[in-house]
């Protein structure tokens, strides 16, 4: 029997992954664009409208990846300014914190910050937010102090979901299960020239 001194004690607790606190500032985010795009559609000129729907994909895509033409969308929001853009860099700037080169410290500071900044934006979804990042605030920070992560189910829960989408109309769901197998699973599928060259 290990001596007292010896026993490890280990602390249960819950771990919110930061990938759904980013989502969550998204979802805050288009909160707002809907409600200015409800606006601009009360406007006698469909135009405006129009050209503000088209700057979604632009606000809620990360900076790195936009296309060109969602470069130039995001650039005139950014000119117009306003509210779309104050939650545009509000959520932008929660998204940097869980970048993954902060210390536990900094990410602790940074997000305080943050939920300041956040409860005097005047943005109601983002007020919201900030109340729900101190709440669980201690489950966000465990989660990065021992580096857990679901990024990658919640990837390959994305494509089989596609897959499931890509199937439809199969006459089974074992073909369907067979599509996520050959595309997720361990399956290492060998054409029949393939074969032939091996067994040469």
């Amino acid at each position: 029997m290990p001596r007292p001194s010896a026993r490890r004690h280990l602390t249960l607790g819950i771990c919110l992954d930061p990938f759904h606190v980013v989502k969550l500032g998204t979802e805050a985010l288009e909160e707002v664009r809907k409600d200015l795009w409800r606006e601009m559609r009360k406007l006698p000129s469909p135009v405006y409208a129009r050209k503000f729907a088209g700057a979604r994909w632009a606000l809620l895509k990360n900076p790195g990846t936009l296309t060109k033409r969602q470069g130039l969308a995001l650039l005139a929001v950014k000119q117009r300014g306003g509210a779309l853009w104050r939650a545009y860099e509000m959520k932008e700037s929660l998204r940097a914190i869980f970048a993954g080169d902060l210390e536990i410290d900094e990410v602790n500071e940074m997000l305080d910050h943050w939920c300041k900044r956040a409860s005097r934006s005047r943005l109601s979804s983002f007020i919201r937010l900030s109340k729900t990042i101190r709440t669980h605030r201690e489950g966000i920070l465990a989660s990065i102090r021992l580096g857990v992560s679901n990024g990658r189910v919640e990837g390959l829960n994305t494509k089989v979901r596609s897959i499931i989408a890509r199937s439809y109309g199969f006459h089974s769901a074992k073909a369907t299960l067979a599509l996520v197998m050959l595309a997720c699973g361990p399956i290492d599928l060998k054409l029949p020239y393939e074969r032939a060259s091996l067994s040469t």
